[in-house]
């Protein structure tokens, strides 16, 4: 269960934005350390300054990861831009405001209260994104 499955990340320690990115990797079945890592400076709202949410900005990650271009040879899908604007307009809607700061009220202790199901949310719509535009993600639902 998607539940489960981020919950043993957060208490392994991992970041929003990285355990975004991790679901999808788990979609695609790959793993790469080095892009999980790489996650790590847009949590908090891009290195905790309370900007733009981790978990919004790993969720475009996500979604780019599947419709990016990742080789000269390679074309993005084209739909990528209106599968962003789609989570960001869910997002905009559910949560207020994209930022993190706003989100936990611009109080660090609102973190463990707030975003653990923000981050569940977050994946489980981009997940049915990437399905609506036909894209698989194995059962990840």
């Amino acid at each position: 269960m998607l539940e489960d499955k981020i919950s043993a990340l957060l208490e392994q320690k991992f970041h929003c934005s990285q355990i975004m990115m991790m679901v999808g990797m788990e979609a695609l079945e790959l793993e790469e350390p080095n892009l999980v890592k790489a996650m790590s400076g847009l949590a908090g709202g891009l290195g905790g300054c309370g900007h733009n949410c981790g978990a919004l900005t790993g969720g475009v990650c996500m979604l780019s990861l599947f419709a990016g271009r990742g080789t000269p040879e390679e074309e993005a899908d084209p739909d990528l831009a209106v599968m962003v604007s789609e989570l960001l307009a869910w997002f905009e809607e559910r949560y207020g405001s994209p930022d993190c700061g706003d989100i936990i009220q611009g109080d660090r202790d609102n973190i463990p209260r707030t975003c653990p199901q923000l981050i569940c949310d977050c994946a489980r719509k981009a997940l049915e994104i990437l399905n609506s535009y036909g894209f698989p993600t194995a059962g990840m639902e």
